[in-house]
């Protein structure tokens, strides 16, 4: 079993100020795989000051120098890719074959796309004799979640680093080992001391000491409303930035004139990735009312050729949910739909036959929905999907906006300006049109109670730059 009994701040591995430890459990047996180190207010101080002392020289390190240091944290990820998907298959329970691909691979493709985005940005230029001037906002606290841990850290670190920020990161305490990993990459490559920093530790300690110290001038959370809520009333105090990428209920508009069968097997398998355990899940089929039992009929038949089983098994497509918690929390959504009436199609609330251990939850299906039930309005996060009818493309765009929040969504549609003119109407920060492919250059972030500011791009590039008017300066 692993052990990690330091933090890393300044440059350096440290013992926390605390003696609290945290078991990280795989969640495919129930068994711990490691124990972890505590971090507490102490330590978030300790980093946050080494942080501030850092920023001016990392502030005024040329662009080419920040480009050539972000692309060299992206190839010694490469290097250890696997590792990387592995890792984070142990702790929170991805299968394999998709952890090293999606787990790791994308935050390596984040990591390059702002190489350009860097080099080509044009941090200065003027306007009507004044010199606009983008400067580094200057020290984050990052606070990441467990189900895609370390895509979300880079989501924040690699706009930070291009910006001349420092930081402080967070990783959450179910699935920290992999931001082991990423500490000594940037360890190993000589990044200058106190740009980047490690504590782990629990939201309530760690999250909060971030999010309401003084030194901190933005904090960046990806998670639940919940926790976005509780990190915006810290926030507030000391009136610092804040972005927030947070809870979905994402819906999926299948249009009648659709290729239903493409259609629906695409929005299986988004709906299932990663056992439903992603903010973006397209977890609301909206479907034409005539075509409901042909669309049930078939996603009953895809949900029930997915295979489920232990991260490192052959085959499998769904792992178990993060911890026993989640998995409660799910079983108890899904008893719901059973009370308020809804048609249960496959699945259900029982432990799956076959899987004496591990946090799993059978992949459920409900049809016949209606959009004031319990699993039509609240994130799930676990391997549920609601199918709901409608009569007219308009009730359909109702039932699509009719949520608190507005993260991803879907359009399908055999009359592709059609699509587009749908996609238009539905309130979310972004809509895939048709089965479009996930764009890691798209800014993404959320409508309504799904967050606030935007990642990747060079929007998220912005999120990280103060504006500066030098007025007079070419006169």
């Amino acid at each position: 079993m692993q052990e990690h009994r330091h933090i890393y701040i300044n440059g350096q591995w440290v013992e926390p100020s605390g003696t609290d430890t945290v078991q990280v459990i795989n969640p495919c047996s129930e068994e711990p795989i490691a124990t972890v180190a505590m971090g507490n207010e102490m330590d978030v101080d300790r980093a946050v000051r080494a942080a501030r002392q850092a920023f001016p020289a990392w502030a005024s390190t040329p662009v080419s120098e920040r480009a050539a240091i972000i692309s060299k944290i992206a190839r010694a990820m490469q290097a250890r890719q696997n590792e990387l998907g592995d890792t984070i298959s142990r702790e929170m329970g991805m299968p394999s074959a998709w952890s090293r691909m999606i787990q790791a691979g994308l935050p390596i493709a984040v990591l390059d796309s702002f190489v350009p985005i860097l080099t080509n940005y044009e941090f200065e230029y003027s306007m009507n004799g004044t010199r606009i001037v983008k400067e580094p906002i200057g020290v984050c606290g990052f606070i990441a979640p467990w189900n895609y841990p370390m895509h979300q850290i880079i989501g924040k670190v690699a706009p930070a680093l291009a910006a001349g920020c420092t930081m402080v990161v967070k990783p959450s305490q179910l699935a920290p080992l992999n931001s082991y990993i990423l500490a000594e990459i940037i360890d190993e490559i000589g990044l200058p001391p106190g740009v980047f920093n490690l504590v782990v530790g629990a939201g309530s300690k760690v999250g909060h000491a971030l999010a309401s110290h003084r030194d901190v001038d933005m904090v960046s959370l990806t998670g639940s409303t919940r926790s976005g809520t509780l990190i915006a009333q810290a926030a507030a105090e000391t009136i610092k930035r804040i972005t927030l990428e947070l809870g979905g209920k994402s819906p999926n508009i299948i249009l009648e004139d659709a290729d239903i069968t493409t259609a629906v097997l695409k929005g299986v398998y988004n709906s299932f990735l990663n056992s439903g355990q992603t903010c973006i899940a397209l977890s609301r089929m909206i479907v034409p009312r005539e075509k409901q039992k042909e669309i049930v009929d078939l996603a009953k038949a895809t949900v029930e050729s997915l295979k489920m089983g232990d991260a490192f098994e052959d085959g499998v497509y769904l792992g178990p949910m993060v911890d026993d918690n989640q998995r409660q929390s799910v079983r108890e959504y899904i008893r719901s739909g059973i009370r308020e009436g809804a048609t249960l199609v496959t699945g259900g609330p029982e432990q799956p036959e076959n899987m004496k251990k591990g946090y799993f939850v059978k992949p459920t299906v409900f049809a016949d929905v209606r959009p004031d039930m319990t699993i039509a309005r609240e994130e799930i996060f676990g391997p549920v999907l609601s199918i709901m009818p409608y009569d007219t493309e308009e009730e359909a765009i109702h039932i699509a906006n009719d949520t608190v929040y507005g993260l991803s969504g879907s359009v399908w549609s055999g009359d592709v300006e059609r699509a587009r003119r749908v996609a238009r109407q539905i309130r979310s920060g972004q809509v895939f049109i048709n089965g479009a492919d996930f764009d890691i250059h798209a800014p993404a972030g959320g409508y309504k109670q799904s967050g606030i500011g935007r990642e990747r791009s060079k929007y998220g590039l912005e999120e990280y730059l103060e504006i500066k008017a030098l007025i007079g300066y070419n006169r």
